[in-house]
């Protein structure tokens, strides 16, 4: 191992192992444990002063010879096998002890966030120069082949031919794809909680006040290519909180998240999670039609309350119904988590009942009837590429729903509710392109353009425009390909995102784990007290997550 040859002696029953570790003619000291066919042995290395060890997870086969991998104490993984010989007696009894002197303990440097893929320092805004790249627009002039991009201040600076600047980073794209960063309509990562099952609204809470700025998964879904996202409350109720729009800047805090002057939204549901189908309770409402009514009776009382706080008479003040009352005024936007045509048509009238406009309709999945509708009355439609058959309301889910709501005249976004899928909407977005027929450029604005319009932040990212903020993403390959990677992700001219960056990140991660692993095994054999290892399985939030 690592250019040392040991011999290693194993005796004793299964329950009862004792391992013995030789080399140089010197005994290390060792420990053996097995399970189900593997043993976990450690023995310390050469220099024992160093109190490091040397870790093998190995199966035992029908011959009884170890196969399986070395862990050395830098954390470096090698391949391992021992065949079984004959045991022979040996009048070693071990090595005299020698004097163990405790080196200094190590101390993992504090990084943002202050966990794994944190950085030692935060990264700071660049100008960057990319050459040659191939350019997605999102803008009239399309596709431009072997065109330079210059980001400065934050913004997209200039888009065109042999641009030159001195003071920047020059990036060569040759082959490469550039374009605006994916934004995810709806998300749930990044929040510490984010439902409500036991009232019908909670209008007055928001997501920003839950924002996890250290959730690893912002740090997956930069990996790949998404910039911003909404942060959308739950649907177990009808009327939910508001949302929370941000842009993921690893290492950043809340504040310097949250879009400034962030547009007004909140989620609202329709269909099975609202009228809690499967649930044992009784808490109304326990049909569809009940939904329809408590959305009556919300907005009817905030248009009271609203003409009394304009009335200038003495009021309470409620923000459960400031917040529905800004939706009354059009201050604030709605996006309803949606299945079911019938429903559909009747959050509409709703809206038409109280003269405002639904802003989104989330999931969406029988959109493809109703689009003439929802073109008529401007709404947008925020969909999966092809996700079905998961409860019973989605049974009549077409993977051609995109395409056929954006022909009908609907702003279309592809979207992923779901912490794996976000990171790769890029792919889900050229599923469109199979189902539908959609052009390339229109099926990349599924997941970038569109999704802004939606949210109404197109005015500042969604494209690669000059004056917009300088939130991009170099691909490795085609934007829509299975075999792109994200190489670099960028939010407002600051690098969040590296390929080999990453590449060095793992390496240190993988170093420091094994330098834990060292100190934990000192620790049990200098006899100090220990405990069991408590794993806490990380919860990845959906619509319908009640755990905080």
């Amino acid at each position: 191992l690592a250019g040392e040859n040991y011999k290693m002696d194993i005796k004793g029953e299964l329950s009862k192992l004792k391992s013995e570790v030789t080399s140089d003619d010197k005994t290390r000291g060792s420990k053996i444990s097995y399970a189900d066919d593997w043993v976990n042995i450690a023995f310390t290395t050469k220099d024992s002063t160093q109190q490091e060890f040397v870790r093998i997870v190995a199966n035992v086969d029908d011959n009884k010879n170890l196969n399986g991998k070395a862990i050395l104490p830098s954390g470096t993984e090698m391949s391992f096998f021992a065949k079984q010989s004959e045991s022979k007696d040996t009048d070693k009894k071990g090595e005299d002890k020698k004097d163990e002197k405790d080196e200094t303990e190590k101390v993992s440097p504090v990084t943002y966030p202050n966990m794994a893929y944190g950085f030692a320092e935060l990264p700071k805004q660049e100008t960057l120069l990319f050459k040659n790249a191939t350019v997605w627009t999102n803008e009239k002039d399309g596709v431009l082949k072997n065109t330079d991009v210059l980001i400065k201040n934050g913004k997209i600076s200039k888009v065109g031919q042999n641009i030159s600047d001195g003071s920047a980073t020059v990036i060569d794209a040759t082959g490469k794809h550039l374009t605006a960063g994916v934004i995810d309509e709806h998300s749930h990562i990044a929040a510490a909680s984010i439902n409500e099952g036991g009232q019908n609204s909670s209008a007055e809470v928001s997501i920003e006040d839950v924002v996890d700025d250290s959730d690893i998964d912002v740090y997956r879904n930069l990996a790949g290519g998404v910039t911003s996202i909404q942060i959308l409350h739950g649907s177990a109720n009808p009327i939910g909180g508001r949302s929370a729009i941000i842009k993921l800047k690893w290492g950043e805090s809340v504040n310097n998240l949250i879009y400034n002057n962030s547009p007004k939204f909140i989620k609202f549901a329709l269909g099975e999670n609202v009228k809690q189908s499967n649930w044992d309770s009784n808490r109304f409402p326990q049909t569809r039609m009940g939904v329809e009514q408590v959305f009556i009776d919300y907005f009817t009382r905030a248009k009271e309350y609203d003409a009394l706080k304009k009335s200038g008479k003495p009021y309470r003040k409620d923000i459960e119904m400031e917040t529905l009352a800004e939706i009354l005024n059009k201050e604030r936007f709605i996006s309803c988590h949606s299945y079911v045509q019938s429903e559909i048509n009747m959050l509409m009238k709703v809206a038409d009942q109280f003269n405002f406009n639904v802003n989104t309709f989330t999931h969406i999945l029988e959109g493809y009837k109703v689009a003439d509708k929802m073109a008529e009355h401007g709404v947008g439609g925020s969909t999966f590429s092809d996700w079905w058959s998961y409860k019973y309301e989605v049974n009549d889910a077409i993977p051609y729903n995109a395409a056929i709501m954006h022909n009908a005249g609907v702003t279309v976004a592809i979207n992923s509710d779901d912490a794996e899928m976000s990171r790769r909407l890029n792919q889900e977005a050229g599923k469109t392109v199979k189902y539908g027929g959609m052009s390339e450029e229109e099926a990349l604005k599924f997941v970038t353009l569109n999704p802004a319009k939606l949210l109404h932040i197109d005015d500042r990212v969604g494209s690669i425009k000059v004056g917009k903020d300088a939130d991009v993403v170099l691909w490795t390959d085609h934007p829509l390909s299975i075999y792109a990677k994200a190489e670099k992700t960028i939010i407002e001219g600051v690098t969040y995102f590296d390929l080999k960056r990453d590449e060095t990140m793992r390496d240190a991660i993988m170093r420091e784990k094994s330098d834990i692993i060292n100190d934990m095994l000192k620790a049990k054999n200098k006899g100090l007290k220990t405990q069991p290892i408590k794993k806490k399985e990380k919860e990845l939030m959906h619509c319908d997550s009640l755990e905080e």
